[in-house]
């Protein structure tokens, strides 16, 4: 019998029983459509770190404080930086462009009856060059804002779209802690970085943020949540890191660990780029062990075709069919499953990637080396798992088979 004779008789008998060659297949569209769903968010989300990275720069440099062991344990970072690190920084570091210094909280602000809960930041005018934020409407605010404690405003296009859906947002005032602010300037959109929408935060100048919100809390000066620098250029950004360990060891009479961290946008990215690694190979392996569960499945099942079909093995054999025939047949039944399920879950897993893109911010890829390993993977687990079963119907006595019918 040649292999065409055998694939059709695999797909009558399969198609013969047409539940139970679903429910069979059942295993392996579960395991496929897992696997390609995993591989292809785990990309989407690298993806997604990697553009909003690069939409920030190469060139910038953040300063947080803590030591790296506080870092790790906690988000409530402690405040070992203060204004004039930042001061000094801006001053001294000739690799370094220019400085902005950050103070977040967050706020319940107000607007006539309306509330929101926003990001509240305190920082100063060099913010929108160092974190490439521009505004779109109004302007941003100057140094004489931060060296009068203005309470002027700068708004996310989020929270103007929220709370000023009649009017523009320009010379209104919003209110924060009873403090009124007047909105000088709404930001362009900008999307989210790293867990933070940078579309609902309110920017108001570092020294009101610090003296009227809230309040000095160190002898050593304004605490920071942390410090954004930008290096002259690329290459620029090894040497700055450096100048600025050296000088913060320096000010902070550090002999031991440092109680601050220095990352480059770079090094983000690498950090990033190694933890989606991980956790898409992690998921993948998981899911994968469905696509075993399922190949266990189609043995299962074909060991049962086999108990049931011992007459029909028997006639053949008595009519002149080799055991290699009936090893073939066997075989391309689990494999013709097993590949079917396949191509179902794989067209599964490519929707629900499609479906994660348009109600994500993630760019999820569907990759075709992916596409092809599974496949193959699908179909050497039907082989593999297949082989028992076939022997077994393979080496069938004619005679006990017509017998036991």
């Amino acid at each position: 019998m040649n292999l065409l004779e055998s694939f059709k008789m695999a797909s009558s008998m399969l198609a013969a029983n047409k539940l139970r060659t679903s429910l069979t297949m059942l295993g392996m569209i579960i395991g496929n459509a897992s696997v390609i769903a995993t591989i292809g968010i785990g990309q989407g989300a690298q993806n997604l770190a990697t553009e909003q990275l690069n939409a920030l720069g190469p060139t910038v440099i953040f300063i947080v404080p803590g030591t790296r062991k506080n870092r790790r344990a906690t988000f409530n970072l402690p405040r070992t930086l203060v204004w004039e690190d930042a001061q000094v920084i801006a001053s001294l570091v000739s690799s370094i462009k220019a400085v902005a210094p950050e103070i977040n909280q967050r706020q319940l602000i107000s607007y006539r009856s309306q509330n929101t809960n926003v990001l509240l930041i305190g920082t100063t005018p060099q913010y929108t060059s160092v974190r490439s934020f521009p505004v779109a409407t109004g302007r941003f605010l100057n140094e004489i804002d931060v060296q009068r404690n203005k309470r002027v405003a700068v708004i996310g296009s989020a929270i103007a779209d929220r709370l000023f859906v009649a009017n523009s947002p320009i010379g209104e005032r919003i209110r924060v802690k009873n403090i009124t602010f007047e909105v000088i300037g709404v930001m362009e959109k900008k999307g989210s970085f790293f867990g933070t929408n940078l579309d609902e935060t309110v920017l108001i100048p570092l020294t009101t943020m610090a003296n009227q919100i809230v309040g000095r809390t160190s002898p050593y000066g304004v605490e920071l949540t942390w410090i954004n620098a930008e290096a002259k250029d690329v290459d620029s950004v090894r040497e700055a890191k450096f100048q600025i360990e050296n000088l913060l060891r320096l000010r902070h009479k550090i002999t031991n660990e440092d109680d601050f961290g220095v990352e480059t946008a770079k090094q983000m990215l690498d950090i990033v780029g190694n933890i989606a690694t991980g956790l898409t190979a992690m998921l993948t392996v998981i899911a994968g062990i469905s696509l075993v569960v399922g190949g266990i499945g189609v043995m299962n099942i074909m060991l049962v075709s086999v108990s049931e079909r011992t007459s029909e093995i028997g006639l053949r054999k008595a009519l002149g069919a080799t055991q290699s025939d009936i090893l073939g047949q066997f075989l391309i039944e689990a494999v013709i499953i097993s590949i079917s399920g396949g191509i179902i879950g794989i067209m599964t897993g490519v929707s629900l990637i499609t479906l994660v893109g348009i109600v994500s911010p993630l760019s999820p890829g569907i990759s075709s080396s992916a596409i092809i390993i599974s496949l193959v993977v699908s179909g050497g687990i039907g082989l593999g798992f297949g082989v028992l079963p076939a022997q077994r119907a393979a080496k069938l006595d004619p005679i006990v088979a017509l017998r036991s019918s």
